[in-house]
């Protein structure tokens, strides 16, 4: 994860190199613990996710302290479960390893606990595609560490780039009841720039 990652100034965030957004979802509450500043380390906020084929990436409507976006690469993902309580609403929990600068010790960094609640409308669209995309992102990375002879799966959050996900989107399926916007262009017109490394930008800036 990145906390606070650049953004453009409508709030949609820069893109990485390669990188192509699938969807935007709003009417959304975002839950997660272990965000130094905050009270206690939990911060709960509703806003907007935004899924590309690297990442999943959630800005709040209004800060929370020093908190208002928080950046997920798929390939950091795990432990992912969709719920569907009977007097709550559906919701996805999963967690997300840090993303670690090479400089920096890993066992500074703590795994955090995520929460996506679907306030607003359904999910039928959203679900699916978060899922398969995931799952893609994985079985590609595995795929491509076999090739190189790599020991182990590759941990770069940037190589989730190279999966394709067109067709994907092509067969999406479309839930009516769910606000779920799919990109069939790229959302920006500012898409010329483009971050090259993956690493979080202070909420001062």
């Amino acid at each position: 994860m990145a906390l606070n990652p650049q953004l453009f100034p409508d709030g949609m965030p820069v893109p990485f190199v390669n990188e192509m957004f699938v969807l935007a979802r709003d009417g959304v509450e975002f839950e997660v613990d272990k965000i130094v500043g905050s009270d206690g380390g939990n911060v709960k906020a509703k806003g907007i996710i935004y899924l590309s084929n690297v990442r999943m990436v959630f800005v709040a409507n209004k800060p929370v302290g020093n908190f208002y976006a928080f950046d997920m690469p798929l390939l950091h993902v795990h432990g992912e479960k969709f719920h569907q309580p009977i007097f709550f609403c559906n919701n996805i929990a999963a967690h997300v390893e840090p993303v670690v600068p090479d400089t920096e010790n890993r066992a500074l960094y703590s795994t955090h606990s995520f929460k996506i609640l679907f306030k607003d409308g359904g999910c039928g669209t959203f679900v699916p595609l978060f899922f398969n995309l995931i799952s893609s992102v994985r079985q590609y990375n595995q795929q491509a560490a076999a090739a190189a002879a790599m020991p182990a799966p590759q941990v770069d959050p940037l190589q989730a780039a190279q999966t394709p996900v067109d067709q994907m989107m092509r067969q999406a399926y479309v839930d009516p009841n769910d606000p779920t916007r799919i990109f069939l262009q790229q959302p920006t017109s500012e898409s010329q720039l483009r971050r090259r490394t993956y690493q979080s930008r202070p909420a001062s800036d």
